[in-house]
């Protein structure tokens, strides 16, 4: 909310300026009300990549824990199965080894409702949270364990001659489909991110980058019309209670 209204506070900005008419003629190209206005109209776009890129994110993350939610059940199923096609003690630890740390918790249990993509429910006047880039990459490894754990389970079964089950859902074929909705799933989350994260950085350089981002243009604005009209002046007052914050 911070960005938005900092964008919010450049368009009242400029129509301050505008409506200083004619007195307001600063030298430098970027004051200038062509400047600001071609500024703010990249600020709202940039503002809006990151908001489509952010509710993809979300929404990659969503189908993601759906796909990898019938893992855990799943692990025990194959386990009853496993026992009772008669296959080693040795194989059959292997496999509790493996389901153990499927049995674990939940991938992305540990981060918030937001960032580990659970389904928000949208308000058109609240924003979706951005999620930290700690956060994401948090979950992104809990997910990158997932399947590496399941990946290990198909190899343990496939080279088991025993398991044989006559449920389609635990017959290798399906367990190889799965995989593969797990990845392309996963993958589809690497590519959500990798959008926002560059949405985000656009977004952050045109609002922030030193000498040239809004914040600083803003700060410039306001110098002139202070040089301009003087520090008392109604018109200085104007433009020097419009606020705007420095992005983390």
């Amino acid at each position: 909310t911070g960005h938005s209204k900092n964008v919010a506070n450049l368009e009242d900005l400029i129509s301050y300026c505008v409506g200083y008419g004619a007195t307001y003629n600063p030298s430098k190209t970027s004051i200038k009300v062509a400047g600001l206005t071609t500024l703010l109209t990249t600020s709202k776009s940039n503002i809006q990549a990151v908001n489509t890129t952010l509710t993809a994110f979300h929404n990659s993350t969503n189908a993601r824990e759906i796909a990898f939610e019938p893992l855990r059940p799943l692990g025990t199923k194959i386990l009853n199965a496993l026992v009772a096609s008669g296959a080693s003690d040795q194989t059959i630890n292997d496999f509790k080894t493996l389901n153990r740390k499927v049995q674990g918790k939940r991938a992305g249990s540990k981060l918030t409702k937001a960032d580990s993509g659970k389904l928000i429910t949208p308000n058109p006047t609240v924003p979706l949270p951005e999620p930290t880039d700690t956060s994401i990459s948090a979950a992104q490894l809990s997910y990158d364990s997932y399947m590496d754990h399941y990946s290990k389970i198909i190899a343990l079964l496939t080279t088991e001659p025993l398991y044989l089950p006559n449920e389609t859902a635990l017959k290798l074929p399906a367990l190889n489909t799965l995989m593969t909705t797990l990845a392309t799933t996963n993958t589809n989350v690497i590519n959500a991110t990798t959008a926002y994260s560059n949405a985000r950085i656009l977004r952050n350089k045109t609002l922030y980058l030193a000498g040239t981002g809004l914040f600083d243009i803003v700060k410039d604005v306001k110098a002139y019309v202070k040089s301009v009209f003087g520090a008392t002046s109604p018109e200085y007052k104007q433009i020097s209670k419009i606020k705007f914050t420095k992005g983390r």
